[in-house]
């Protein structure tokens, strides 16, 4: 499994890489491998600021539905809409292309809640 040194992580799978006021934010490996195959994500809150912890999508797999949520409060500024017409991106490249959401940041210092590679790894096992 893969889990990049340099992505921050949270107890809901997602992975969120900051720079700046700008987070972008998908799921991980374990959660795409997790989930199957991926067959749809359904993102319709762009331009919404949404606070952290709370559903911004949802991400379809063959057998199940499952919630993406906010893993830092801010204005969701951008969506990849590449995903309306390849979903098994997620699967294929979670942590490139299968990026979900790009997120202006309210509080860019507020990283409260996100774990390290190393935290990640020990929460799923590795």
């Amino acid at each position: 499994m893969n889990i990049p040194e340099n992505l921050s992580y949270t107890q809901d799978h997602e992975w969120v890489l900051i720079e700046g006021d700008t987070a972008t934010v998908g799921i991980t490996d374990f959660a795409q491998g997790e989930l199957g195959d991926i067959v749809y994500v359904e993102i319709e809150t762009e331009g919404e600021t949404i606070d952290s912890g709370d559903v911004f999508g949802t991400v379809e797999a063959v057998k199940t539905v499952s919630d993406l949520f906010m893993p830092l409060t801010g204005e969701v500024s951008e969506v990849n809409s590449a995903l309306e017409d390849a979903p098994e991106t997620v699967n294929d490249d979670p942590y490139g292309d299968g990026w979900m959401i790009k997120i202006k940041l309210s509080d860019p210092g507020n990283t409260e809640g996100l774990l390290s590679a190393e935290e990640y790894g020990n929460l799923v096992g590795q």
